[in-house]
């Protein structure tokens, strides 16, 4: 038996907004039935281009059926710019908690917004198989490709099977392939970080969710001990505007912070080819 926190089952036992918006401005579906979860999210935008109404339909457990409510109450009221910059883990914190096994259920409420903005944008899912279609299948109980898993190791920092697992179920069934996924992980994390391939061809939800992970685990903690912050601004192209916070905003060394901080990690977490600018 899973230890649910109170919050999930709270959004489980009386879900927030189920079913389908009629003429929807945008349509996202991940993952597939057959292989155990699959998510459809619909919305709809007002008149000032923030999403006025989002429903979903799911086939899952209590962390999918969570994890979707969680997310459509998280979205309301939001831009499409400020929906982009949703994560995982801001899934994870509004519900409380998640076992560590059941982290995929959020990793798909996050992947169908993406989606769906996509589709609003009348850009290709960026979920469905043509994203992997170039991969070799290490997990075949789920279909899931070695580029799958870099791909979910490298936006979550996983370093082992098991966490792979939990975020995409690559090797929960069989497990069978579990060694060769840990291979494709030494193999990844062997020379240290490494940039996401292609960065700026990638779906803009994918890279705006890319910078903000970075930003949040690698930069704001640097800056946070001298009372300085940061907040992601904009994202254009490999162009990445932020605003500096705190001591740092008003600090005489901050063209120094900008370029040797921010920037700099930015370029080895993410790509070389990010510029930073700072707008007060």
């Amino acid at each position: 038996m899973w230890n649910y926190s109170q919050k999930v089952m709270e959004y489980f036992l009386n879900p927030k907004n189920i079913g389908e918006i009629e003429n929807p401005d945008g349509i996202g579906e991940v993952g597939n039935a057959s292989c155990g979860d699959a998510l459809r999210l619909t919305f709809k935008l007002d008149e000032n281009g923030r999403i006025a109404d989002v429903k979903f339909k799911t086939f899952g457990c209590v962390s999918a059926i969570a994890s979707s409510s969680a997310l459509t109450e998280l979205i309301k009221g939001m831009t499409i710019e400020e929906a982009l910059q949703v994560t995982n883990q801001d899934i994870v914190k509004l519900l409380g908690s998640l076992p560590e096994e059941k982290m995929h259920c959020s990793v798909m409420g996050m992947e169908a917004l993406q989606a769906a903005i996509a589709n609003y944008r009348n850009e290709p899912n960026p979920f469905q198989k043509d994203d992997d279609d170039d991969g070799r299948i290490v997990c075949h109980c789920f279909g899931v490709t070695d580029v799958k898993i870099r791909k979910v190791a490298r936006e979550n920092n996983l370093r082992t099977a098991e966490e792979v697992t939990n975020y995409c179920k690559a090797g929960g069934a069989c497990g069978a392939c579990l060694d060769d996924i840990q291979n494709v992980l030494d193999e990844l994390w062997r020379n240290g970080p490494v940039p996401a391939p292609d960065f700026v061809n990638l779906p803009v939800g994918q890279r705006v969710a890319r910078v903000q992970e970075i930003i949040d685990r690698e930069i704001k903690p640097l800056l946070e001990r001298d009372g300085g912050g940061i907040e992601l601004v904009d994202l254009q192209g490999t162009r990445v505007v932020v605003r500096l916070q705190g001591h740092c905003a008003s600090c005489p060394a901050a063209g120094a912070t900008l370029k040797h901080t921010v920037e700099d990690k930015l370029r080895e977490f993410v790509s070389p080819e990010l510029t930073v600018e700072n707008v007060r």
